[in-house]
Parts: C-alpha cells; sequence; structure tokens
C-alpha cells in the first residue's frame, strides 16, 4: 500500500536548507529509502514565500501570492512510498530529519 509522508517545516528549517549538514541529512533519509526500495517518489518544495494560491470564488478565482497559509509549520515536501501496512509507514514517519519544530503526517493514498 502507498502511503504519502507529508514533511511540514517552521520557518527556521527553510532557512537551515543551506547548511550542508542539515541538507546531508535529507539525501541520507532518501537514500534510506531508495536502498529500501520502497520510494515511489516525492519531492523538496520551495519556501511558501514562492506559493501562489488559487481560490475558486463562485464562477471566478481569486490568486493570492503566499505564504499560505500563515501557520508555524509550512508544507516542505514530501515522499511517497510503498510499504506493507500503516506501522510500517509509521516507522519510516520517525526517522524523518525533521527539527522539533516540524511534523510529518503520513497518509494512505487514494485507491481508486
Amino acid at each position: 500500500m502507498q502511503y504519502a509522508l507529508i514533511i511540514r517545516e517552521a520557518a527556521e528549517d527553510f532557512a537551515r536548507r543551506g547548511d550542508p549538514v542539515y541538507r546531508d541529512g535529507w539525501v541520507a533519509y532518501s537514500q534510506a529509502l531508495a536502498q529500501a526500495g520502497i520510494m515511489t517518489g516525492g519531492a523538496g518544495l520551495t519556501g511558501p514565500e514562492t506559493g501562489t494560491i488559487v481560490r475558486r470564488k463562485g464562477e471566478d478565482h481569486d490568486v493570492q501570492d503566499g505564504p499560505y497559509p500563515d501557520g508555524k509549520e509550512q508544507l516542505g515536501g514530501f515522499y511517497l512510498i510503498d510499504v506493507p501496512d500503516m506501522d510500517t509507514a509509521l516507522e519510516w514517519a520517525t526517522r524523518v530529519p525533521i527539527s522539533d519544530k516540524g511534523s510529518v503526517e503520513v497518509r494512505p493514498r487514494l485507491q481508486m
């Protein structure tokens, strides 16, 4: 079954992305997923200030530059993994190299 590991990071963590030690932790984690043969996709995302939001307003659309939503954590990226069950997905989620200001949401992929 496929699960998304949805990474949320604090503003300080986005700022640390240029730090080689911080980046090396993410590279090592990505390599571990690949070596285990369970990573089927994923991507890191640029900071929330680069985003644009499109909202439906009846028949029209409202376009606003980000960051939105305003919160302590922002979407930083995701991994899509293929593992037998939620327990295994949670085990991999605990290994994500986030700081204590971030979080990982584990969500099953919609099967259609």
